[in-house]
């Protein structure tokens, strides 16, 4: 089963559970996944595109509580983290910081680089193969700490 049709019968659940939360960020994501299926009528979407529209979604969603927390409006705030959470079940389990080190020296090493100008051959492979795992920033900090 596709994640497009996962998240399709997670929404059919939830709203038979009445499961307002749930539902509602659901349905979000299932918005953003239909307007990209529509925009590239060609094909359908396959899993990697779904979850990077979920990041982009869990990344939003992030950035907003913590401007409206800034703003002093937790309820709002708990709601967008509500929706995150949702988000986030969908996602791939992050890498913890030992396994990024781990996974960013052996792209290093099977490159062969050894300087800070070697870094976008290395970033050119860890955004592939870290990609959904790792947040870029932490890919990128990560790699320019190593080759320094």
């Amino acid at each position: 089963m596709s994640l497009f049709d996962q998240i399709n019968a997670d929404l059919t659940t939830a709203m038979k559970a009445r499961e307002k939360e749930k539902t509602a960020a659901l349905r979000n994501i299932k918005k953003f996944l239909i307007e990209a299926k529509t925009a590239s009528a060609a094909h359908d979407l396959d899993d990697t595109e779904v979850i990077k529209i979920i990041q982009k979604l869990a990344k939003q969603g992030t950035d907003s509580a913590n401007l409206y927390k800034e703003q002093g409006r937790e309820d709002l705030a708990s709601e967008e983290l509500v929706q995150v959470a949702v988000f986030e079940d969908y996602l791939p389990k992050k890498l913890t910081d030992e396994e990024l080190t781990a996974a960013v020296q052996a792209i290093i090493e099977s490159t062969g680089a050894s300087s800070m100008k070697e870094m976008g051959k290395v970033m050119g492979i860890a955004s592939k193969q870290l990609a959904g795992k790792a947040d870029g920033k932490d890919v990128a900090d990560k790699v320019k700490a190593l080759l320094a």
